[in-house]
This record gives structure tokens, sequence and C-alpha cells, in this order.
């Protein structure tokens, strides 16, 4: 049965390439380290709850997401007003421009940003400001610059994807207290849970400080829940209030809302998922260079490379079974972005490199 490669989160040229391939050998087991999923998958505890509230499937779900709110909100040390629940954080950079940009008006973010900045500005006609990346990483002061009267809203991501450049806490919060109170910043922390105790910093108290600040998160990632779409942001209650009537009715399903709840209880898989992430993502940075390749520092759960021949490389990973995401659509054709996965795919993928680049 063919695959429809139009929903997929990648470049389609790209998901039609590894989806050929399963089409094309359909007892295939791909190693997916292309999105920057969690390799170990969705946690037991989310599993669990997921199948028993498929028993209440046959009704709609709860539209508010309370229970989970009440939990992000205890989580969090937030009130439960200031969450607004999305089908993956994506839908809360979509819902962010719909709710504060109007036809023309500027939506800034950094070149090399997530694709996903452009194609929120796109759907509420805004005007884009690409700012020039420094060192591959958010050049925040000319950010700061490149605001105007016209700019409604400005996208920032720490860490960013597909980079993985981090931006430290100082630098940041001196960038929001400098934006004008007019325009929103929607700050994506969709790798938040990667990051090192030294880099880690209290956005939910920024968010308190700052009325046009929203933080959006995800379970996509470190909870291992991208198949299941759950996302959430962070306002005060009065842009959240504009958030949430702007948010689709039922967005986040049964199974969803009870497999988040259980994930976000699970801290031992989160831990056991960070650590897994750090000493992975080492010793792939590490083999990589020791093939002569060049990788950019990381804070996510991927490793951006520079290959000469970065295409024949992507088709000989597909061909040995290893989907990895090519890079062109951000400029970067001659980059690949690999996820870290588990330990062993990490080595095949390096001796599959290893055995392309003797011949």
């Amino acid at each position: 049965m063919a695959i429809d490669t139009g929903s997929l989160p990648m470049p389609r040229t790209q998901a039609a390439d590894i989806f050929k391939y399963l089409n094309d050998f359909p007892t295939a087991s791909m190693i997916l380290l292309a999105s920057n999923e969690n390799p170990r998958g969705m946690p037991e505890s989310a599993r669990r709850a997921a199948a028993e509230a498929l028993g209440a499937a046959g009704n709609y779900p709860d539209a508010n997401g309370t229970a989970l709110k009440q939990a992000l909100a205890a989580a969090l040390k937030v009130p439960a007003d200031w969450l607004v629940l999305g089908s993956g954080s994506s839908e809360l950079l979509t819902l962010a421009a719909q709710t504060v940009v109007e036809p023309g008006q500027a939506v800034v973010w950094s070149q090399y940003g997530f694709l996903v900045y452009g194609q929120a500005a796109a759907l509420v006609r805004g005007k884009p400001v690409v700012v020039p990346a420094r060192a591959h990483g958010h050049d925040l002061p000319a950010m700061l610059r490149a605001i105007d009267a016209g700019t409604r809203l400005v996208f920032v991501a720490n860490p960013n994807n597909p980079t993985g450049s981090f931006i430290e806490a100082p630098a940041l919060l001196d960038f929001l207290e400098r934006v004008p109170p007019a325009v929103t910043v929607l700050l994506d922390e969709a790798y938040t849970e990667y990051l090192t105790p030294a880099q880690r910093y209290d956005s939910m108290e920024w968010v308190g400080r700052f009325p046009n600040l929203i933080v959006a998160r995800t379970f996509s990632k470190a909870y291992g829940l991208a198949g299941l779409r759950v996302g959430y942001g962070v306002a005060q209650a009065a842009l959240a209030a504009r958030l949430n009537a702007r948010r689709p009715r039922f967005n986040v399903t049964t199974p969803a809302l009870a497999a988040a709840r259980a994930a976000l209880a699970d801290d031992e898989f989160v831990q056991q998922t960070r650590e897994l992430n750090r000493t992975g993502r080492g010793e792939l940075a590490a083999g990589l260079e020791a093939l002569g390749l060049q990788c950019l520092p990381s804070a996510g759960n991927f490793v951006m490379v520079e290959v000469a021949g970065a295409a024949a490389l992507h088709a000989a990973l597909l061909q040995a079974g290893i989907a990895v995401a090519t890079l062109d659509n951000y400029g970067l054709p001659q980059w690949l972005r690999i996820t870290v996965g588990l330990p062993e795919h990490n080595r095949l993928l390096l001796a599959t490199i290893a055995a392309h680049t003797r011949h």
C-alpha cells in the first residue's frame, strides 16, 4: 500500500525518498533518524494511559483539556488559565500568528529557524522578515534592529531546529526586555527537556514578567508522543485567552490527553531519555568528526553535519535502511540533520557513512 507523504513534517522530496523505500521494500525496518523523535518510543506509562482512555473514545474529548492543564499548572507552577493546548507545538506557532498578526504586518525570525515559522507567517499573509544567522544561530541584536512599528510577532527557538544552537539565558532575557510591548515573542522550547542543568533557565518566571511572551513546548520529543500530537503554550491569562479563542475545538484527542498526563508524571523516563541523548549525541558527534565531517554544537536531540555530496550520502543511508534529514529547504544543501538514535542505531549509521566515504 502506498504511503501518503503530504502531511509529513519534512520536505516533500525527502519524505517521498524515505517512503518510496518503504513502499518498494515493505518488509524493511527503517531506522528513523530524520524527525528528532525519541528513539525509545513512548513511555509505557503513557501507552497504558492511552489504551485505557480508548474506552471513552466514542465521546468527544474534553475540549478544555482540564485534567492535563491542571497537571501542567502544578508541574510548571503557573495558573491553569495561562495554558493553551495544541495538536503538537506546531499548532501553537500557527495560533500565535493567527492571533496577533494582520495581513501585511511583519513576522521576524532567524535564518535557519524552523520551517513552520514561515508557513505560519504565510498563512496570515504576514510580511516575512528573516534575519541572517550568526554562526548558524540567532543574531539577537540584529533581530532587535529588524523590529519596527509594523512588527507584531517574533519567533525565537531555544534550542534551534535544525542547527541545534542555544541562546544563553542572560542574552535571551536581555532580548525580551528590549522587545517593544506591542510585539509578541513566541519562545519555541520544543527541545528544552534536553538542556543540561547549566543551560536551564526559568522561562515560566519570564512569562510572569512579560505580557507579550508565549512559551511553546511539546510532548513530541523527550516525552515520546510525536504520533499523538500534544503540545502546549504558556502565556499570561489575557494573551492565553486570545489564543484559546482561536484554538480549534477538540484539537487534542482523549488518548493523547491521557498519555500526556502520564508522560508528564514519568520523571524517570525523561531523565533516562536525557541521559541516553547526552551520551549518544557525544558519541555521534565524535564519530562523525573522526570521519572528517564537521558537526555544529547541538543542545537538542540531533546533530547537524556538513557533508560534501550530502544528497548522495542521504541516498546511500536510505539504501541501508537509515533515514536522516536533508536540509535543502533551509538553504543548507551540503548539510544533514541526524537524530540521536539508540546506541546500535548510531553505530550502524557511523559504519554506513564510513563505508560510503571510502568509495
